[in-house]
């Protein structure tokens, strides 16, 4: 007797990363493969899609080799990175490399767009898939059969070769897709972009049938598994921590502070950046400040925040306020809880102890969560009920803390942080809903 395994696909800047979950959510197999950098000319950033298919195809094909024999694998999603697009031909090839998530070529375009798309639109700005998709259309023009997202693309090439590109909806937030009437918005024609360009959307994690009986031999996989569409790699970040109730959010504590909370509606607001992802019968809403780890490593370069919490910050008194009023920013400029393109970072005055300072820095940084916590509340996203916490600085003990002294709900420990166990529960969520 064989039990069922789902599979989760992380599609990341730099690499690929497997991971299988059993029927209780625990890793199975995880593996990985990486390809290099993309290609960085001034605002552009292009990379080459073959490489992603060449990982995709080896990790498949490692994990039909590799998993135990009383497993099978019943389904599979794939995340990939926001907002990275490519163009294709009617047989799905790519027509050249795809424009990467930060990929900011397409400023002209967003003038565009900046005078069709609604203000609080995600499809406004440089570096959205829509801005993305004119600038293709430009580059390639009567070649150009449809555009795909990174995890679109990668999990239609596991489908029969005869059926069209399936996105979702988180990832089609920035290609102008109205998530609240889940239909393309009517400005779209505006653009010069054809609806038949464009993806068929599904809502993330919905069953989009078995893998195509070519591929399933090819690299050993069942015939029965199926394929989920997937998400993008924040959100299914978020999904692995296990955060899944209404007022749950996720804080990640890396180069930049981020917040998702889910709440019963959604939040868009231009001002700070904020928008709303539809996530099962919920709003997943977000908000991202420049503020951060990338603050202490400008006045802490030769220590990660793991050698601070064994050096610097083991002095810190968590327990009481330091006495310092700071704002750290590593440059200025703030969009989130301050809407401010020209706000100061505050970081004076710096006392002598430098540990002092560290407990000044860590200290701001919790208050702008909180700040931000308080932002997503009045704006309608609802009281945060717990907080789950990923990224570099969630292992520093003296920062969490001064966390749990400050802000409004519990901190609690994320079951996993990567993406790839995120996208493997969301292939388990989706059998399982589609079982009910």
């Amino acid at each position: 007797m064989t039990h069922p395994c789902f599979l989760g696909i992380d599609t990341g800047t730099s690499g690929m990363r497997a991971c299988v979950i059993d029927d209780c959510g625990q890793p199975l197999f995880e593996a990985s493969r990486p390809w290099p950098e993309p290609v960085k000319n001034g605002d552009c950033c292009e990379a080459d899609a073959r490489l992603w298919a060449r990982a995709l195809f080896d990790l498949l094909a490692e994990t039909a080799r590799r998993l135990p024999a009383s497993f099978e694998l019943a389904a599979l999603a794939i995340d990939g990175t926001s907002a990275t697009l490519l163009a294709c031909d009617a047989d799905n090839r790519p027509l050249g490399p795809a424009l990467m998530y930060h990929d900011s070529q397409s400023r002209e375009a967003a003038r565009k767009l900046a005078t069709l798309a609604p203000a609080d639109s995600p499809a406004r700005g440089a570096t959205s898939s829509l801005a993305k998709a004119l600038t293709l259309q430009q580059r390639y023009g009567a070649r150009l059969h449809h555009f795909a997202h990174q995890a679109d693309w990668l999990s239609s090439l596991l489908a029969d070769d005869s059926e069209a590109v399936i996105s979702d909806e988180n990832n089609c937030l920035k290609l102008g897709y109205d998530c609240q009437q889940r239909r393309w918005p009517d400005w779209i024609d505006e653009t010069g972009i054809a609806i038949g360009q464009l993806p068929r959307v599904t809502p993330a994690g919905t069953v989009l049938g078995p893998i195509g009986r070519r591929i399933a031999n090819k690299l050993g996989l069942p015939a029965s598994l199926l394929r989920v569409s997937g998400t993008t790699d924040s959100i299914a970040a978020f999904i692995a921590t296990g955060a899944g109730e209404t007022g749950d959010a996720v804080t990640s504590l890396g180069s930049t502070l981020v917040l998702k909370q889910l709440a019963t509606q959604p939040v868009f607001d231009a001002r700070y950046g904020l928008y709303s992802h539809r996530l099962g019968d919920a709003w997943l809403v977000g908000g991202a400040s420049n503020s951060g780890g990338a603050v202490l490593r400008q006045h802490f370069s030769d220590a990660g925040l793991e050698r601070l919490s064994e050096s610097l910050s083991a002095r810190i008194d968590a327990g009481q306020p330091s006495g310092l009023d700071y704002y750290p920013l590593p440059a200025p400029g703030e969009r989130f809880p301050i809407a401010d393109p020209a706000l100061p970072p505050r970081l004076s005055p710096r006392p002598a102890d430098d540990s002092r300072f560290l407990h000044g820095l860590l200290e701001g940084i919790a208050r702008i969560e909180q700040q931000g916590y308080a932002l997503l509340e009045k704006l309608g996203a609802g009281p945060v009920k717990k907080i789950y916490t990923c990224g570099g600085g969630s292992r520093n003990p003296q920062w969490r803390k001064i966390r749990a002294r400050l802000l409004p709900a519990p901190i609690v420990d994320a079951r996993h942080t990567e993406a790839a166990h995120g996208c493997a529960r969301l292939a388990k969520t989706a059998l399982l809903s589609r079982s009910a």
